[in-house]
């Protein structure tokens, strides 16, 4: 409920064009932002997480509808998904070379990660431009590994490779759980660097060039890191629910108003995807005696709105507020120009009472 009505200070605020408000700041920071975001170079969403979002934004869902704090999609818990961008280098060969196809630091910037999130999943992707290193004739194979880094950017001497996996032919798009390695190497405020070398294996006697047994070097052409969080205010106990649409017709008793949230007019359609704006709505009206039972009253409000009417001026009305609110998905990038899919709760006023 806090963050609803920072919200919408924030969009009656005008100030919004000027320096951050303290309100605006507390809500960003309430968004897991240390600062307004103003992505200079974004990169495309990553095709999984507009599938996520639009997926949570389509129901019914099969079995009934999605939890919450529960990415569906991979079957972990969790209300934040990252995607990392590989911000690492090519290194050289080194010794020995032989047959060696490629050598890359792959390095994560992780400090978007907060403190208190807790890791449900970490998975690698590398890409090709197409199907690449096809073994050159039978009985070859393809050997990837991958190794923790030391400083110098070298697999950490005397450790085994994180993961070790052969292949006939590259496909196009490769995917790795990287869980463990995450939950050792990787923390809040702190970065992860891999190196993934590919080489070419096979039979004992094989001649032929490094490059002639690795046909398709150029072809490599990105790597990124998704991870899965499970948020400090997550609850898991929680279900998403659609808000029914506030009446059309006015009414004076204690009900959900009609309130569209637009990000453009506060400003921050520069940096969220989607959605453009929701429907939030607020709570109003009255709260008179007798109180009916469409109401949604306490016993408290009840007693309450008794003595009101004995003594108007000594004992006001309850108050209409919200009593059960849902949660929306958000697509957005971060300070680090990093795609984000987060899930908030209570940001949907759908029932109000007088309390």
């Amino acid at each position: 409920m806090w963050l609803l009505r920072s919200l919408a200070w924030a969009l009656l605020s005008p100030v919004l064009a000027a320096e951050l408000s303290p309100q605006e700041s507390s809500l960003l920071k309430s968004l897991g932002l240390s600062a307004k975001p103003s992505p200079t170079s974004p990169g495309p969403v990553p095709p999984v997480l507009w599938r996520i979002f639009q997926k949570r934004r389509t129901l019914p869902w099969p079995g009934g509808e999605p939890e919450s704090c529960r990415v569906e999609e991979f079957n972990v818990p969790g209300n934040i998904v990252r995607v990392f961008a590989d911000q690492g280098r090519f290194l050289p060969e080194g010794q020995p070379q032989g047959r060696l196809c490629l050598r890359k630091l792959l390095f994560f910037n992780l400090s978007a990660l907060e403190e208190g999130e807790r890791l449900t999943m970490a998975q690698l992707e590398l890409r090709f431009h197409h199907n690449s290193y096809h073994s050159p004739s039978p009985g070859q194979v393809l050997e990837l590994r991958l190794y923790q880094a030391s400083p110098r950017g070298l697999p950490r001497p005397g450790r085994g490779p994180l993961l070790e996996r052969s292949f006939v032919q590259l496909r196009k798009s490769l995917l790795f759980n990287l869980g463990a390695a995450l939950k050792e190497g990787a923390a809040p405020g702190r970065n992860l660097a891999l190196v993934l070398e590919i080489s070419a294996g096979g039979r004992a006697g094989d001649s032929g060039t490094p490059r002639s047994l690795c046909a398709g070097s150029d072809a490599f052409a990105a790597t990124s890191l998704l991870l899965v969080t499970l948020g400090r205010r997550c609850q898991a106990a929680r279900s998403r629910r659609s808000a029914p649409s506030p009446p059309a017709t006015p009414s004076p008793l204690c009900k959900p108003r009609r309130l569209y949230i637009s990000f453009s007019d506060v400003g921050w359609e520069n940096w969220i995807i989607a959605p453009q704006g929701y429907l939030a709505n607020y709570c109003g009206g009255e709260c008179p005696f007798p109180l009916a039972a469409e109401l949604n009253s306490t016993n408290h409000a009840v007693l309450q709105t008794l003595v009101h009417s004995l003594d108007p001026q000594g004992t006001p009305q309850p108050c209409c507020v919200p009593v059960r609110l849902s949660p929306i998905s958000i697509l957005y990038y971060d300070n680090s120009d990093n795609v984000v899919l987060r899930h908030y709760e209570d940001m949907v006023v759908d029932e109000c009472g007088c309390r």
